[in-house]
């Protein structure tokens, strides 16, 4: 925090009131004013700016050193990584290899109520623990869209779907980074333990939500089997994980293993009734040789094996001080503030993407490097917009934080005592909404968890994970999120519309960590 004071007004509820503008702005623009995230987005910023310079008196070279941050953070790393990734998925529809994979699930089941089990459950699942960042609902909703699902259902199946993998997306970092802040009393696997109390029932229902939004109770009883393989699979071994290992692979190995049990299931049963939804068609189901099936999912095990790489912790040591590859990170101060900035040019894993993508166009005979690089000129112009609303929408995140909005919200809720563990994941909320992640919520606002835990006599890790879960409800509507996801199906200034078909799921999935955290406060 930058600011000369975190109480403005000597009344901390005021303060808090304040504080919280931007966030309540942001969500009236978005439901009910109905305004383009990018124009919600510019006006929020404004604003927020104003708040912070006025009345947080955080000063003009820091103000606009934070917008700076954010907006440099939002082109480096994370547009970085959407842009590699739809450069990798469109390189895939280019060589063919996407036909294939599509013809290859069709194989499987022509039901479209398993086909976003598989897809929209599963594989997201997986991307969300290789790559996170946005890659799994980029590309899961387009696959979606390629089997007969609409646009924006798409996009907003595949957002609720990730918040059955959102606390351990990329290689499980949102729960790792708890263990390396210096808490009091809380590590890393602490966190993972107590997250499987309230995340495996989060996890069993989202599948049965996901058929219920498409085809009711009727589809529900109809795949119910389905189901129930999908939602085991996942939660039991997910749990087991998380409980045994830690949260690194939590993600990663249950959603392959879920993946693969209910392919080996539905090649034994099928419903009665093949589900297709309006005016989309059936497709037709294609054989495929083994070989072609390898070929056409190679961007994607290709994918995997680089970010596993850029994840292992001898890789990562080469970019820390002192390490071989220290020099290839780009350290400076933002002009006017006292703000730093370090880009990993090799180390992100945007670059990981991008040597997948090469690798890709390398071992494809049909695409050329030059029509490669023609592709990538358009995923950058596609996004331009999308990316822009994202720097905006983290320089928002920058000056509350900097400002001391955050901590202005952390104080104010950490004073209700005993009835704390109730709001506690209200703060995840929060800090996910702003900044469209849950690695930066957990940075943000697990040290006010965990101070506040040991100030009620609660246990500070099950508010830390309650923060990780809460945060994990707020990817279905963080406009970073829906940025992604709008521009992913081609319906970039729709996202007022994809918001208000996702909030309420968000708010009931947020309720329950709420009320549930508060019950466990009573046995930990």
């Amino acid at each position: 925090m930058l600011a000369e004071q975190m109480n403005p007004f000597n009344n901390l509820a005021v303060s808090a009131i304040v504080a919280a503008i931007p966030i309540l702005l942001f969500l009236l623009c978005l439901t009910v004013f109905k305004m383009k995230g990018i124009h919600a987005a510019l006006l929020n910023l404004l604003v927020t700016f104003l708040i912070v310079l006025i009345v947080f008196k955080l000063p003009v070279g820091e103000s606009i050193g934070s917008v700076a941050e954010g907006a440099i953070q939002g082109v480096f790393p994370i547009g970085y990584i959407i842009v590699m990734a739809v450069w990798l998925y469109k390189i895939a529809v280019e060589s063919g290899k996407f036909d294939i994979i599509r013809g290859s699930i069709v194989g499987i089941s022509q039901d479209q109520r398993l086909q976003l089990l598989l897809i929209g459950f599963c594989f997201n699942a997986f991307l969300e623990g290789a790559a996170g960042f946005g890659v799994p609902i980029a590309i899961c909703a387009v696959l979606l869209i390629s089997l007969g699902f609409r646009p924006l259902q798409a996009a907003m199946l595949c957002l609720i779907a990730n918040g059955a993998s959102g606390a351990f997306g990329a290689i499980g970092i949102p729960v790792a980074i708890t263990g390396t802040l210096g808490l009091d009393g809380v590590t890393s696997m602490q966190v993972s333990i107590m997250s499987a109390w309230t995340l495996p029932i989060i996890n069993f229902t989202i599948p049965f939500l996901l058929i219920w939004l498409i085809d009711g109770f009727k589809g529900i009883k109809e795949v119910l089997p389905a189901i129930l393989v999908t939602s085991t699979a996942y939660t039991v071994t997910q749990g087991l994980i998380t409980i045994f290992i830690g949260p690194e692979l939590a993600d990663i190995i249950p959603s392959l293993f879920a993946m693969g049990i209910l392919a080996l299931f539905l090649k034994k049963w099928q419903p009665k009734h093949i589900f297709v939804m309006g005016e989309a068609a059936a497709l037709k189901a294609e054989t495929y040789s083994v070989g072609d099936m390898l070929k056409a999912w190679s961007p994607f095990y290709t994918l995997t094996i680089f970010v596993l790489i850029w994840s292992i912790p001898a890789f990562k040591g080469l970019f820390t001080a002192g390490g071989a590859l220290e020099s290839t990170k780009l350290a400076f101060t933002i002009p006017g503030s006292s703000i730093g900035v370090t880009l990993d040019l090799i180390g992100a894993t945007g670059t990981a993407i991008l040597l997948a993508a090469l690798v890709t166009i390398a071992t494809t005979k049909s695409l050329s490097f030059r029509r490669g690089f023609e592709i990538w000129q358009t995923a950058i112009k596609e996004f331009a917009i999308p990316i822009l609303m994202i720097c905006a929408i983290l320089g928002i995140a920058k000056l509350m934080t900097h400002g001391g909005l955050t901590v202005t919200l952390g104080e104010a809720v950490a004073t209700t005592g005993k009835v704390f563990p109730l709001l506690s994941p209200i703060l995840g909320w929060i800090g996910v909404f702003m900044t469209g992640s849950v690695v930066n919520n957990n940075t943000l606002f697990a040290p006010i968890q965990a101070t506040a835990g040991h100030i009620i006599g609660t246990n500070p890790s099950l508010l830390v994970a309650a923060n990780t879960a809460g945060g994990v409800m707020a990817k279905l509507v963080s406009p970073q999120s829906i940025a992604i996801a709008t521009a992913a199906v081609g319906a970039t200034g729709q996202e007022a519309a994809l918001t208000r078909m996702t909030l309420k799921y968000s708010f009931g999935l947020l309720v329950f960590v709420c009320i549930w955290t508060f019950v466990l406060s009573f046995f930990f």
